[in-house]
């Protein structure tokens, strides 16, 4: 495992989230327009807001994000983290990267008195799911949803 610094991005790292965010979704075949990456930023930033981003490095060169959600509960009296957003640069991958974000996550998750992280994958992910599996439990739910927008 490469030595891995995490941080949170401040208002100067915009240029450096930005690609791993555009590859985050190259990766999943997605476009999200410029409008959200713009709020999305926004948010990061904003002390109130519970969304939060991290970006792991290695030396000066970004190498990953993790952007996570806090929210209430109905199940337990903390908040749960919604780990939303997780990616490494393809040539970073089995670095320890996405490993060492994820456990940034938890332990931030910790600090605030979460009672829980839990994410999604796509299920044809199957390198991501060898690494959750060795981090966490599968639950065993399914997910459903509904767009309106």
């Amino acid at each position: 495992m490469q030595s891995v610094k995490i941080k949170a991005p401040d208002n100067n790292d915009f240029d450096i989230w930005l690609p791993l965010w555009k590859g985050y979704q190259q990766f999943y075949k997605v476009d999200i327009p410029e409008s959200v990456t713009l709020k999305t930023w926004a948010r990061f930033l904003d002390p109130v807001e519970p969304v939060h981003a991290t970006l792991a490095f290695a030396g000066d060169q970004a190498l990953g994000l993790a952007h996570s959600i806090y929210h209430r509960s109905t199940w337990t009296a903390g908040d749960v983290c919604y780990l939303q957003d997780l990616f490494v640069s393809p040539d970073a991958r089995g670095g320890g990267i996405g490993r060492a974000l994820i456990e940034h996550v938890y332990a931030d998750a910790q600090r605030r008195g979460a009672s829980r992280v839990h994410w999604l994958t796509h299920e044809s992910n199957h390198s991501a799911m060898q690494l959750y599996g060795s981090l966490a439990d599968r639950s065993g739910f399914i997910q459903y949803r509904k767009r309106f927008a």
